[in-house]
This record gives structure tokens, C-alpha cells and sequence, in this order.
């Protein structure tokens, strides 16, 4: 099984987006916050995810004389390989673009369907822009985001600290269809005809 087939699956999809932040979590707690997954799935799929070293078990203790396992995200392995990417259908793109919007959309319900949510205080938000860039201005507004967020990426888990979910989405235009190619490359100009001499 590819790293694709394996991680843009929606329910292990949204197992691994759970656990970013360096989070360690039981399956126990797993299944609280994946409500709507039945628990013999989660199971299922969180042993498929250990046993491709996606997930590691880092903590065991026994409960009522069951192994309860706490696990962390290998960030390094959880993560398609860029020839996997370039190798993908416009077909499994899409399937895996949907699987992350369902991610993204269950953790938008669980947090305005739990508790008070104040967008304002929490702050939580849903923009969107567009910006006219050559290759070259991308590469480079890449490198700046890249600067702003490593750092933060770094920060481990702390009483003030608040987990905050960030998701990107980077859709360039459409191309325009181009012009279908003729035989001739010559660009026709008109002569005026010659009228006749009487």
C-alpha cells in the first residue's frame, strides 16, 4: 500500500489530523473525539496506521487487565512522498482533497457544536483572498510562510497553550483553454485587390 492509499483514507485521514500538535492520546480518547467512527473501525484503523510506524505507541498501562495503549504521530512518516503526488489522477486528487474538507469540516462541528465557542475570543476564523503571482512570487511567499510557522510547529504542548488547527489551501486558477494549433504559422494579411483597367 502506497503512503497515499494509506493516509487520504478519510476516517485515517482524520485520525492523523487528531493527533498533530505532538499530541498523545489513548484510543479511548481517540474515539471521544472521533464520535461518529464506529469503535471496531478505529481499532482497525489506528493498528493499520501502528503497524506502517505512522503512529507509535509511546505509553502502556493495564485497565481491568486490558492493554491501554497511549500513541503519538510520526510527523516524518506521516506524509505522501512528492513522486507519490505527482503519480495521482486529477481523479485521486480530488478524492483526497474531499477527504481532507471532511477532516477539516468535523473539526469545525466539534468545536461549534461543543461548550460556548466565541469565534471572536478564540480566535477562530474562515478567510479567503486571492493574490495575482508569478512562479517566482510563489516560491517565495512559500519560504515566508514556512519562516512564520516552523517555529510555532516547534511549540510542545503547555497550560496557556490552546491547540489550534491551521489548514491551507492553495487553488490556482483554471488555465485558459489554448487556441488550437493551425498548419500554417504565417500570419494571413490582406491584399487589396486590383480592380481592372478599362
Amino acid at each position: 500500500m502506497t503512503s497515499a492509499d494509506l493516509l487520504l483514507h478519510p476516517v485515517r485521514l482524520r485520525i492523523v489530523q487528531a493527533f498533530l500538535g505532538d499530541r498523545a492520546l489513548t484510543t479511548a480518547q481517540l474515539a471521544a473525539e472521533l464520535g461518529d467512527v464506529p469503535a471496531g473501525s478505529l481499532y482497525r484503523h489506528v493498528a493499520m496506521l501502528t503497524r506502517a510506524g505512522v503512529l507509535q505507541v509511546v505509553a502502556e498501562r493495564r485497565v481491568r487487565a486490558v492493554a491501554e495503549r497511549t500513541y503519538m504521530l510520526r510527523a516524518a512518516a506521516a506524509q505522501i512522498r512528492p513522486d507519490e503526488v505527482a503519480a495521482m489522477t486529477p481523479e485521486q486528487h480530488l478524492q483526497a482533497f474531499v477527504a481532507y474538507v471532511a477532516g477539516m469540516l468535523a473539526d469545525a462541528e466539534r468545536y461549534l457544536m461543543t461548550g460556548t465557542p466565541d469565534p471572536v475570543r478564540d480566535g477562530a476564523s474562515y478567510r479567503m483572498a486571492a493574490m495575482w503571482l508569478t512562479d517566482a512570487e510563489l516560491a517565495e511567499l512559500a519560504r515566508d510562510l514556512q519562516q512564520v510557522f516552523l517555529p510555532r510547529l516547534a511549540n510542545p504542548p503547555g497550560k496557556r497553550r490552546r491547540r489550534r488547527s491551521l489548514y491551507t489551501v492553495l487553488l490556482p486558477a483554471p488555465e485558459a483553454p489554448r487556441a488550437r494549433a493551425t498548419k500554417s504559422t504565417a500570419t494571413p494579411t490582406l491584399q487589396p485587390r486590383r480592380g481592372r483597367s478599362s
